[in-house]
C-alpha cells in the first residue's frame, strides 16, 4: 500500500512539475530578426513599397513586432545622406538590408559592408551586372541579390507609346543624370536608335543637380520640343512631383519610368510592376532569414509591367488618348 501511495505522489510531483514548467518555456522570448530599410525616398512616398514588404512577410510567417523588426531609413531625395544611412544599419547590426530605390542606394548599402546580406527591390536603370552589383543574375556570388527591373530595356516601348498618343510627336527633350555610366549609356545609344526607327529627333538634357532643374525648365520653354522624356535615375524620382508639374504646367506630353510620377501629375508611365516587385522580395528576405546566402539566391527579373495613364493630365494639356492605348493601360488616373 505505501508503494502504490508513494508511486501515486511521484507522480502527482512530476505533473505539477511540468505545468510548472510549462509557463516558464512558453513565455521564452523568441528571436527577433532585424531586418534594414534603406529608401530614397520619404516615408510617405515609399509608404506603399515598404507596407507591401511588410504584408508579404507577414504571409511567410515574419510579423512586424513578434518575430521581426525593421529599421528603417529614408534619405527624403537627399543622395548625400545614403552612406551615412546605410552606415546606422550596419552598426545596429541588422540581418539584412533591404534597399529600395536605384543604384545609388544599392551603391550606399555595397560600400557600407561587404558581409551584410543586402536585397534590392525598385533597382535602377542598371544592369546590376555591368554595374558589378553582382556576378551573374544566376550566381550573384557576393552580398546582393533581389529583382532588377532592368529599365533602360524598356526605353522602346516607352518611346512607342509616346508616338501613339502623340501621333505627330518629332522632338522629344530627354531629362537625364549623366551621374549614372549606364544612364548615360541609355541616353546616347539605346534610345536613339529606338528613336530613330520612330522617326523622332532626341534632345537630351544633362541634370546633375536638383538646382538644374530651373534653368533646364527655362530652355526648355524656349525651345519648344513635342514631348518629354525622362530617363530613370535616383535624381529624377526624387524630383518626379517637380518634373511632372512643369510637364503639366508647359502642356508637354511627358513619358516616366515609374508610376509614382505619373500619380503626381505626369502623362504616362511604363515600368516593370514595383507593387508586384515589393511583394516578390519578401521570398529573398525569407530565404535569408532561413540561412540561405544571397551568393546561391539567383536575381530575378520583373514578369509583370504597368503602363499607367494620367487622364485628367491629358485633358489639361490639351490631348486625346485613343481608345486602343486606353485599352492597353493597367491603370488608368481619372
Amino acid at each position: 500500500m505505501r508503494k502504490k501511495v508513494t508511486g501515486f505522489v511521484l507522480s502527482c510531483l512530476g505533473a505539477v512539475l511540468v505545468t510548472l514548467c510549462m509557463p516558464a518555456e512558453a513565455q521564452q522570448p523568441k528571436k527577433v530578426r532585424r531586418m534594414g530599410y534603406l529608401s530614397l525616398q520619404t516615408p510617405a512616398v515609399d509608404s506603399t513599397g515598404a507596407e507591401g514588404v511588410r504584408l508579404a512577410l507577414r504571409e511567410r510567417g515574419h510579423v512586424e513586432g513578434q518575430n521581426i523588426a525593421t529599421e528603417y531609413r529614408y534619405a527624403e531625395g537627399k543622395l548625400d545622406r545614403l552612406p551615412e544611412l546605410a552606415a546606422e544599419l550596419v552598426r545596429l547590426k541588422v540581418d539584412l538590408i533591404l534597399v529600395s530605390g536605384g543604384d545609388l542606394v544599392i551603391r550606399a548599402a555595397m560600400n557600407a559592408t561587404k558581409t551584410i546580406p543586402i536585397v534590392m527591390v525598385g533597382q535602377g536603370s542598371s544592369d546590376p551586372v555591368e554595374a558589378g552589383f553582382v556576378d551573374s543574375l544566376a550566381r550573384p556570388g557576393g552580398n546582393v541579390t533581389g529583382l532588377t527591373l532592368l529599365t533602360r530595356e524598356l526605353g522602346g516601348k516607352r518611346w512607342e507609346l509616346l508616338k501613339e498618343v502623340v501621333p505627330k510627336l518629332a522632338r522629344v527633350a530627354v531629362l537625364y543624370d549623366p551621374a549614372g555610366p549606364f544612364v548615360v549609356l541609355e541616353v546616347k545609344e539605346v534610345l536613339p536608335v529606338a528613336a530613330r526607327a520612330l522617326g523622332l529627333t532626341l534632345q537630351p538634357w544633362e541634370v546633375r543637380s536638383a538646382d538644374d532643374f530651373e534653368w533646364v525648365f527655362a530652355a526648355l520653354n524656349k525651345q519648344r520640343p513635342d514631348g518629354l522624356y525622362v530617363s530613370p535615375s535616383a535624381l529624377m524620382r526624387a524630383n518626379g512631383k517637380r518634373i511632372a508639374g512643369f510637364a503639366l504646367k508647359s502642356r508637354l506630353p511627358s513619358m516616366y519610368f515609374s508610376r509614382e510620377a505619373v500619380e503626381a501629375g505626369g502623362l504616362m508611365s511604363y515600368a516593370a510592376d514595383r507593387a508586384e516587385s515589393y511583394r516578390r522580395v519578401a521570398y529573398f528576405v525569407d530565404r535569408i532569414l532561413k540561412g540561405a546566402k544571397p551568393a546561391d539566391l539567383p536575381v530575378e527579373r520583373p514578369m509583370k509591367f504597368d503602363f499607367v495613364i494620367n487622364l485628367k493630365t491629358a485633358k489639361q494639356i490639351g490631348l486625346t488618348i485613343p481608345q486602343w492605348t486606353l485599352m492597353k493601360a493597367d491603370k488608368v488616373i481619372q
